[in-house]
């Protein structure tokens, strides 16, 4: 074989290689990882997860880099309450965020002293164990970007014992309309996201909320640059959270391999949604 014949044959396999993985990325599943406590305790920072991209149907952001070969969106369908779901996020529509979806087209959202009221009806929200999670490195590496001064976002939450620091969070089980639970963290009394007015869900939008209540710029604050999110319209939707792949506390060194194993928290993986 000439050699001018195998670099075409190199070439062609790079092609096809390349076309596989935009179909596998644009219509099936997506890589996604989670930079930010805003999910907590569902998902921890150093968590990496697979994204379904058929449950929603597909628009242009689905494909990479929100290329514009989908027109609006199709094969639709509405996410459910309690979904994860990751989406780009306004106003800028760049960003990849993950939130869970509260409501749907038509619900009216209130949230009063840290419950959320849905079509007048409290979410029912009960307490359970607080979460207990060690101080992993790439939490304090949040910390540093974020400016704070604890990774547990607040001091009376660390506590140190036999030299290991560990976060305590309160942390409650709610309850939505549809049967689906899940856990929540609520760090701090009458904060700024604790008390919000109703609003009215319209048609094609959806209201997003985080896990960890006092710690997730959502559809509880307008949307603005460096801000929360608005109401997210549900052509953003990217897909929906799949299963848990795997999991670092940041302590892995890329010069040291033995590190990429004893950093990983394996207990975390295959988790599904």
């Amino acid at each position: 074989m000439s050699q001018k014949s195998e670099t075409r044959d190199f070439l062609t396999f790079l092609v096809k290689l390349g076309l596989f993985v935009f179909v596998l990325r644009s219509f099936i599943v997506a890589p996604f990882n989670i930079p930010s406590e805003s999910m907590q305790p569902r998902l921890l920072i150093g968590d990496y997860l697979l994204v379904a991209k058929w449950p929603y149907g597909y628009s242009r952001y689905s494909l990479p880099f929100s290329i514009p070969l989908i027109p609006g969106r199709i094969f639709a369908k509405a996410p459910e309450r309690g979904d994860v779901v990751v989406f780009k996020a306004p106003p800028t529509q760049r960003d990849d965020y993950i939130k869970r979806v509260i409501g749907l087209p038509g619900d009216i959202i209130q949230v009063q002293n840290g419950t959320v009221i849905l079509n007048g009806v409290a979410i029912p929200k009960r307490r359970i164990d607080d979460l207990v999670i060690p101080v992993t490195q790439n939490m304090i590496e949040a910390t540093a970007r974020e400016g704070g001064d604890s990774p547990c976002f607040r001091a009376e939450f660390e506590k140190t014992v036999a030299g290991k620091s560990t976060c305590h969070y309160p942390q409650y089980r709610e309850t939505l309309p549809n049967g689906k639970s899940y856990n929540v963290l609520d760090l701090v009394q009458d904060g700024a996201a604790d008390n919000r007015t109703s609003i009215v869900v319209p048609e094609g939008k959806l209201f997003l909320m985080g896990d960890n209540r006092d710690r997730s710029a959502d559809s509880r604050f307008p949307a603005e640059q460096g801000g929360g999110i608005g109401l997210v319209p549900e052509e953003n939707l990217v897909g929906k959270a799949l299963v848990s792949v795997f999991s670092t506390d940041g302590s892995a060194s890329w010069l040291l391999p033995w590190t990429w194993f004893t950093a990983a928290r394996w207990d975390r993986v295959g988790e599904a949604f």
